[in-house]
């Protein structure tokens, strides 16, 4: 959630930021107004908790005969004092709904609007082009024996699929490649529950708009994670962290679920948009201060990915309205993809400054001894839809694909992948 402090000093700053992102300014309006009544609903039940504590001495040190009548007084004043408790919770309660109801406020920079409304940074590489007609990952992935979208479907509905032979190799060898430099980079690798508890769900921000893409095991009261960030993010909930030898970073290895709607057309074919992928995804605590540096470097890793598996892609700053509640600032990578014309994001990676932090109780401490939220980013390093830019930028002719030599070592020195008999 926001900083309280910030919604009472500078309330038009988040409403700056609530305009960007093209949601309600009003809500900054009823979280203000919710913070006084919240306050001054403390104030009242202090001021009378305090009055019966007195009260009550007085009651302990007068005569017999008039404590029958001090106690009748205190017995009114305890009631006082119930109610005032409960008002205190009931706006406590009012005020905690409306602070979260508000989006992390914007990075200065972040472009304003919608998903159409994102700057480019920079793209990298060369489109590739053919001599021929190319085909679609989906077509090539089966002339490889490489996807099996059809019984993916018999199996478990539509937007399944199953990897096998070198498909299921690929994606094995695209994520060790990017743990391999997630490790050179002081990540702690995880493999994390894929379960969690509706708190740490509500605590990463993932119960809000994109709620109904979420699937939830009402006889658990479970809710199956769309990202290990959700996971990486409670890791720590409750804890105050050592930051004074710099940010702690983890890399979780995990299966992802998502009720994925997509467009209709292109997005449904192949494994572009589907329920079931598997993610190795960073995450880092960080000191607040070097949130943004840190955001950069994440980029770095991520772009390192891109150029070593020879794809090309731009780097995008995403518009305030397409941020996500907890983002305070998201830059996405996209690789272009042939058959579509059109480049498709492959990861993204998020600053969400102490939003999560707050709403989980991470924190630091300050110099003067106190506590305080940390900041806390992530991003993709490594997925299964990365295997759609990387079949149909290599392939060749007679549907064979050229192997990134950065990925040969994990496939055992394997240079081209042949079309199945």
């Amino acid at each position: 959630m926001i900083d309280p402090q910030l919604l009472r000093d500078a309330p038009d700053l988040i409403k700056t930021s609530q305009r960007a992102r093209g949601e309600s300014e009003s809500a900054v309006d009823d979280a203000v107004a919710a913070d006084g009544a919240r306050r001054a609903a403390i104030a009242t039940f202090e001021a009378l908790r305090a009055e019966q504590n007195a009260f009550g001495k007085t009651v302990a040190k007068a005569p017999k005969d008039e404590k029958k009548a001090l106690v009748a007084q205190a017995q009114e004043l305890a009631g006082r004092v119930k109610a005032a408790q409960a008002e205190s919770t009931e706006a406590d309660a009012a005020f905690d709904a409306a602070i979260r109801s508000i989006g992390n406020p914007i990075i200065d920079g972040v472009p304003s609007g919608g998903e159409e409304n994102f700057v480019t940074l920079r793209e990298v590489g060369t489109r590739p082009s053919f001599d021929f007609e190319p085909l679609d990952h989906a077509d090539l992935g089966e002339k490889l024996g490489a996807i099996d979208i059809k019984r993916g479907t018999k199996v478990s509905g539509s937007r399944f699929y199953f990897l096998r032979g070198i498909g299921a190799r690929l994606e094995l060898a695209i994520m060790n490649m990017a743990l391999d430099l997630a490790l050179k980079n002081d990540f702690t690798p995880l493999i994390t529950p894929t379960l969690v508890r509706p708190e740490v769900m509500a605590g990463t921000g993932f119960l809000g708009s994109h709620a109904d893409e979420v699937y939830y095991l009402p006889a658990d009261d479970l809710y199956l994670t769309g990202t290990s960030e959700v996971a990486l993010a409670g890791y720590h909930a409750d804890e105050i962290l050592d930051l004074d030898k710099g940010p702690i970073r983890y890399a979780g290895w995990s299966t992802c679920y998502r009720r994925e709607a997509g467009a209709a057309g292109r997005d449904n074919r192949g494994i572009l948009r589907v329920h079931q992928f598997n993610k190795l995804e960073m995450f880092t605590f960080v000191h607040p201060d070097q949130a943004e540096a840190e955001h950069l470097e994440l980029v770095g890793f991520q772009e390192q990915m891109m150029q070593a598996l020879g794809l090309n892609y731009r780097v995008i700053d995403v518009a305030a309205g397409d941020l996500g509640s907890s983002a305070a600032r998201k830059y996405d990578i996209e690789a272009w993809v042939p058959t579509q014309g059109t480049y498709r994001e492959l990861s993204s990676t998020s600053n969400c400054t102490t939003f999560q932090a707050r709403r989980l109780d991470i924190r630091y401490r300050t110099e003067s001894g106190k506590t305080a939220p940390v900041a806390t980013l992530n991003g993709t390093l490594a997925t299964t839809r990365w295997l759609v830019a990387i079949l149909e930028t290599h392939q060749q002719a007679d549907g064979s694909v050229v192997v990134p030599e950065a990925l040969r070592p994990y496939l055992g020195g394997l240079e081209v992948i042949e079309p199945v008999a």
